[in-house]
């Protein structure tokens, strides 16, 4: 029945399947809002840790820049004043100095937020799959963001008492120490992988994805305005209180996946018996590597490793650009932090679009190929990437995000293609095998790209953007490769199948005499007797 059932499931495997079931009933709209409502699990919690998070970081992101100024390098309130709020371009030499000082930061600042992490879910993920616990996967995170919150405000009281780097190093440290965005996502996702079945997991995973990057232009958007307004402490305490309803939330209403699929009348996945489980056994360590290796059918193994190469050269650019961005539009546009805010807010609408474009009409209505959406977002982020490189108006930068409307599936597509090569109890390992890969990215890259934008800030600042379309190319080759395997392999099953049917027909016309049609006249039983 097993095998059955997962016949039926992978329609591309028989092609001449006939007994795939028709498609549901159109629900209404209110029907719709209901079968949302039942269904919303951990989106709120994304939602609740993005936005205060994102608040939180460009917040953090100025009071690095106002601490460089006034307390390591001394410029005095002047000068100081004027490159915080960008009232005039005759400060451009001070304005780069306080940017290599920060860029230097984030050198070390990127290491420790990104290997700490890293340490964590490589236990973390197979602990979580072995006893079926993702909410303190989920919630940890929040924690560690609440206290840097509350560190931010000491930091904010004593400020000319600490230094740049002891306050970059203690709003690095809480977050890294519990596993920050990467062990959230690690949750989350394997939350949605046990609770979905494979039809709707990538609607699911993209919803979630929306819910991410709907948070984030909010929390963009808001940040320069409320900073202006209410000043770091007004900032760093509002985020604070948002932190804490987050969990509150989450310890209440949030349920384990097991028992969520009890209460609906569903099984709970199996599992391992888990009452003897440590969390810090290198086995665990072994168990989510070991994933990677496992052999497996129809060359799963070597598309599941290149998968994670096309995550590693996709992530660690994506993210690394982020880091210096924000000084990159301050010296080639002489941006302030409003103005960065808005476009930031106004970039990630648009990719929101873009991404509910990709996720409702294109793979939920068309049923197009995960591979083909991450291929069509990969073409989108390169036009991106050199066009952002050579921009020298607010009116190309503004349209960059246009050209780079179809990239917010990138990481959608690569996480359903690699969920679908595993079986379900190794959800939570590839998860985690993902997050890990991403925070190993995040780990090279970052120093990388902060020492590359360092050293030719005063060539070509934009030289990371064209390293980042560099990279994009072997990512395109190896996800169009997998998409033209896959259709020549379906190609063959189908002439198979043919080749199959034909074969029984041919069988059942040689044995004519013997086969019964349904066109042929019953025989009366008066006509036996006689």
């Amino acid at each position: 029945m097993a095998d059955e059932k997962k016949e039926t499931e992978r329609v591309e495997e028989n092609p001449l399947n006939r007994d795939v079931p028709e498609g549901k009933e159109k629900r209404t709209f209110t029907e719709k809002l209901r079968y949302i409502r039942s269904n919303v699990t951990v989106e709120p919690l994304l939602g609740g840790l993005i936005i205060p998070s994102v608040l939180s970081r460009f917040t953090m992101g100025n009071l690095n820049l106002d601490k460089a100024c006034r307390v390591n390098l001394q410029f005095g309130d002047e000068v100081c004043d004027a490159l915080i709020q960008k009232t005039s371009k005759n400060y451009t030499s001070y304005e780069k100095e306080v940017q290599a000082l920060i860029a230097s930061i984030d050198i070390w600042k990127s290491i420790i937020h990104t290997a700490l992490p890293c340490i964590i879910i490589m236990f973390l993920g197979a602990w979580s799959d072995r006893t079926g616990k993702r909410k303190i996967c989920i919630l940890l995170p929040i924690i560690g963001e609440l206290l840097t919150s509350i560190s931010n405000l000491v930091n904010v009281y004593f400020f000319y008492e600490i230094p740049v780097q002891v306050t970059v190093f203690l709003e690095t440290l809480f977050p890294a120490i519990t596993g920050g965005w990467v062990t959230m996502f690690l949750g989350v996702f394997s939350y949605i992988s046990d609770i979905t079945t494979e039809e709707s997991r990538t609607f699911r995973v993209g919803l979630v994805n929306f819910c991410m990057t709907a948070g984030v232009p909010i929390g963009v958007g808001l940040s320069g305005i409320l900073l202006k307004k209410f000043g770091y402490y007004g900032v760093f305490s509002m985020t604070a209180v948002m932190f804490i309803l987050v969990l509150s939330y989450g310890f209440v209403f949030l349920k384990e996946p097991d028992t969520l699929l009890k209460e609906q009348g569903l099984p709970p996945i199996e599992r391992k018996d888990s009452s003897n489980v440590s969390f810090f056994d290198m086995s665990h360590v072994v168990d989510t590597v070991v994933v990677a290796y496992r052999r497996r059918t129809s060359n799963r193994r070597i598309r599941l490793l290149l998968t994670l190469l096309t995550v590693f050269i996709l992530y660690g650019p994506a993210m690394s650009e982020m880091t210096v961005f924000y000084l990159f539009v301050r010296n080639r546009l002489n941006w302030d932090m409003v103005k960065y805010g808005l476009y930031a807010s106004y970039s990630i609408v648009l990719h929101s679009f873009g991404a509910m474009f990709s996720i409702t009409v294109l793979s939920r209505r068309l049923q197009i190929d995960d591979s083909i959406l991450c291929i069509i977002s990969i073409i989108s982020k390169f036009g991106g990437s050199i066009w952002t490189a050579f921009v020298t108006t607010d009116l190309e930068m503004y349209l960059v995000p246009v050209a780079e409307i179809l990239n917010a599936t990138t990481f959608t597509s690569l996480r359903s293609i690699i969920s679908k090569l595993v079986d379900k109890q190794e959800n939570a390992k590839v998860n985690s095998l993902f997050s890990l890969t991403e925070t190993v990215a995040a780990l090279i890259f970052h120093p990388f790209y902060s020492w590359v934008y360092m050293r030719t800030l005063h060539v070509f600042s934009g030289t990371v953007f064209i390293i980042s379309a560099i990279l994009v190319v072997p990512a395109f080759c190896i996800i169009t490769t997998f998409y033209v395997k896959q259709k020549i392999s379906q190609k063959k099953s189908r002439k198979k199948a043919l080749e199959d049917e034909e074969k029984k027909e041919l069988e059942l016309k040689k044995d004519g005499p013997l086969t019964f049609h349904p066109s042929d006249k019953p025989i009366e039983a008066a006509q036996i007797i006689s």
